[in-house]
């Protein structure tokens, strides 16, 4: 998994003209459900919401789903050091990251806009706060006002701004309180002082006075020297200084209300534009709702036609798959009764000699036969161990089954590949039983019924064959042709190879039909005989004896299903058919003579 990042979760990752965290955006791993398991999302983190998307192509259509981060709760996982989760009440988003530095940064960046979505938070104090000071001027004061606006803060940011304009007015209010506490006060004193003097001189001369308590003037007469302090000299308070810084916050504080109150109407325009589109939204819903609900009751009884496979089925992917795996596990019971109940009917099939299953052959399909095969030589047995696109879903022993998911047009075309190890059966005997007709119905436990349309050769024939129908899904039929061959080797080392290849074709005796949809089928077994040295002169026995089998499938249903379903059933299914047809073959050649 790769991961692209806009931004990183650290304190750089502010907006620097509008002090607000920049996006992030980049892949990762979210849990879906138990079906699908962890799927990647692109991954949006923007204005306090964190969406995603099933790809970043995808942007465009729209986000799968989104989550406001205001009381969002962010766990980092006890044990996976790259999962963390993400709830909110009762929603839960389970994602992983590619590795621990990149959940790291993630969750740094997610804490970092939900501290940033509440009002007056303290990061937003502290920006908004260094703005302003207690000797800023009108001038400034109104400047800072005024270009916050014009870079289009929004109202929490004012509402923040008004905030550190109330604790500067505050602190400006207590200093003019004390200097009118000590204009006060002054005035007392003098008051008292003055009446002191009254008395004084009623009752004594003049002259008795200390001259140091008054100056002479030019014409004789004499003044008191006590005079009233000067507002400056009063606790050292510049009045006029406080009184211009008093008028200059109260205009800023006139200013940001006026800002917050356009603001709040804008909103207020916004919203109720808003309100309107869902209030008509929801009345289209509601009327949607009741005509939806008078069209049902019109409907059949559940197990109809429109409760069948269809994008417009009235079944839900979880009701469908639920359909689907009460109907299989109903024909696995009926299956099992009848292989306790009936005696298998032993059949000779003479087996031709490998000469005659090497040979290309002359009929009209010969040159698509053997472009099947070498493809399928070539690639179907490519190890996937290193291939990122096939995802292992089913280990059981020795037997490994892979997916690589593909959709197109709606339509599930999952490529599957599995491997397996056989003891006591050779190559040869593996793909003679896949690939006889004969017997095909004593393992084969799926199909219907089915014939031979056409006889190309000894080792090719063209197939039609039904299966059994699966409701609430359509049945199936498909038209194939099977060729088995023995592939030559190229060298003295290659093992013993054999390989089956079934895949689709036209032809004018079988037509599609109404009554069945006709699937598109490339399938093919490949099967290779090690045999291990047996000890001393011993022969050969079938202890010494395991074969390697491949087999890929390439299936086109040809019609639409749930995709959830489709998957779901493949991994139920193969891994039990791959298992029923092997022991189907130990059981036949148990005993037997080697066939290579």
């Amino acid at each position: 998994m790769s991961e692209k990042s806009s931004s990183s979760g650290s304190d750089e990752d502010v907006d620097p003209e509008s002090g607000q965290p920049v996006e992030l955006g980049g892949v990762l791993s979210k849990w879906t459900n138990y079906i699908h398991g962890w799927q990647d999302r692109w991954v949006v983190l923007k204005n306090n919401t964190l969406s995603y998307y099933k790809s970043e192509d995808e942007r465009e259509y729209g986000c799968r789903g989104s989550l406001c981060l205001s009381k969002a709760v962010i766990t980092p996982h006890e044990f996976d050091e790259c999962r963390f989760d993400i709830s909110v009440n009762d929603s839960v988003w389970y994602l992983r990251a590619e590795d621990p530095d990149h959940r790291h940064q993630w969750i740094e960046s997610i804490e970092l806009h939900k501290a940033e979505s509440g009002y007056g938070s303290e990061t937003s104090l502290r920006r908004h706060g260094s703005m302003l000071s207690l000797t800023s001027a009108a001038s400034a004061l109104s400047a800072t006002s005024t270009s916050s606006f014009k870079k289009g803060h929004r109202l929490l940011e004012k509402l923040a701004e008004m905030e550190t304009f109330r604790d500067i007015l505050c602190r400006q209010v207590d200093t003019l309180q004390k200097y009118f506490d000590s204009c006060a006060d002054a005035v007392s004193k003098d008051e008292f002082q003055r009446d002191r003097e009254e008395e004084d001189e009623d009752d004594f001369p003049t002259s008795t006075k200390s001259d140091g308590e008054y100056f002479h003037n030019n014409n004789g007469s004499k003044e008191k020297l006590f005079s009233p302090a000067s507002p400056k000299g009063i606790n050292g308070i510049d009045f006029k200084g406080e009184a211009i810084t008093f008028k200059a916050t109260t205009a800023g504080i006139l200013s940001t209300l006026s800002h917050c109150i356009e603001l709040m109407v804008k909103r207020e325009e916004s919203w109720q534009k808003r309100l309107d589109k869902e209030l008509d939204k929801r009345r289209r819903v509601e009327d949607a709702f009741k005509s939806a609900v008078h069209e049902l009751k019109k409907k059949s009884h559940y197990g109809g036609p429109d409760y069948e496979e269809g994008p417009n089925s009235l079944i839900n992917d979880e009701e469908f798959f639920d359909a689907v795996e009460a109907e299989l596990d109903r024909q696995d019971k009926i299956e099992e009764q009848c292989q306790s109940e009936k005696v298998r009917i032993p059949r000779l099939t003479p087996v031709p000699p490998g000469d005659t299953y090497s040979t290309i052959g002359t009929h009209r399909f010969a040159n698509k036969v053997e472009e099947m095969v070498q493809n399928h030589m070539t690639y179907s047995l490519q190890d996937v161990g290193g291939d990122a696109n096939w995802q292992l879903v089913i280990e059981e022993g020795e037997m490994k089954v892979y997916r690589r998911e593909v959709e197109e047009n709606g339509i599930v075309l999952d490529p599957l590949k599995a491997t397996h190890a056989v003891k006591g059966v050779t190559g040869h005997e593996v793909c003679h039983y896949f690939w006889d007709t004969a017997v095909r119905m004593d393992w084969e436990t799926t199909i219907e019924n089915f014939n031979i349309v056409e006889t190309l050769s000894d080792n090719a024939v063209i197939v039609y064959q039904t299966h059994k129908r699966v409701w609430p899904a359509s049945q199936r039929d498909v038209l194939y042709l099977s060729a088995i061959r023995k592939i030559l080797p190229t060298n003295e080392n290659d093992p013993d190879t054999w390989l089956v290849c079934n895949f689709s074709v036209d032809h004018d005796k079988a037509p599609p039909t109404n009554r069945c949809v006709r699937a598109k089928i490339n399938v093919a077994i490949i099967c290779q005989t090690l045999v291990s040295p047996p000890e001393g002169d011993k022969e050969i026995s079938r202890e010494n004896l395991i074969c390697k089998i491949t087999y890929v499938a390439n299936v086109n249903p040809g019609g639409w299903a749930p995709a959830s379903v489709l998957r779901a059933v493949a991994k139920r299914e193969y891994p039990k058919f791959l298992k029923r047809f092997t022991s189907y073959v130990q059981e036949k050649t148990a005993g037997k003579t080697i066939l290579f």
